[in-house]
């Protein structure tokens, strides 16, 4: 008996260690640089647009939905909580945290600096994904 009280108190103390490790894996940093980013591009101009709206057909829709919902043909076989951007909680992020995460990636989500290597068509993602919400 003398030796489950120390087993126990390690098991308990080792659970509490993971779920606390787990509980800040998920949250999403974003260097205050890129909180504070200015959008460059003109979210209004119909062109700019559809471009942003091919590039996340081409590069997210995959994952994350045609309407942002996180329910892309390959979302079943990511790991975390891949966002909904239609909500309000989305959009209460600000464009230049929104090109960080889009830039720079992380887990599951691609670094697509890469995919789409100019920041501008990386700005016109931003743009388009603003315009999904509920």
């Amino acid at each position: 008996m003398k030796n489950l009280v120390p087993i126990a108190l390690m098991a308990i103390f080792s659970f509490g260690l993971y779920s606390f490790h787990t509980a800040f894996q998920d949250e999403w940093v974003v260097p205050a640089e890129y909180k504070n980013k200015k959008n460059p591009t003109d979210a209004a101009d119909k062109e700019s647009m559809a471009i942003g709206k091919s590039l996340y057909s081409k590069h997210c829709k995959s994952c994350h939905g045609a309407e942002g919902y996180g329910d892309g043909t390959k979302a079943a076989d990511l790991k975390g909580d891949l966002g909904d951007f239609s909500s309000a909680e989305f959009h209460t992020q600000t464009d230049g945290a929104l090109f960080y995460k889009t830039t720079v990636g992380r887990n599951d989500m691609p670094e697509f600096a890469k995919k789409i290597p100019e920041d501008e068509d990386r700005w016109l993602v931003v743009n388009y994904m603003r315009t999904l919400r509920e």
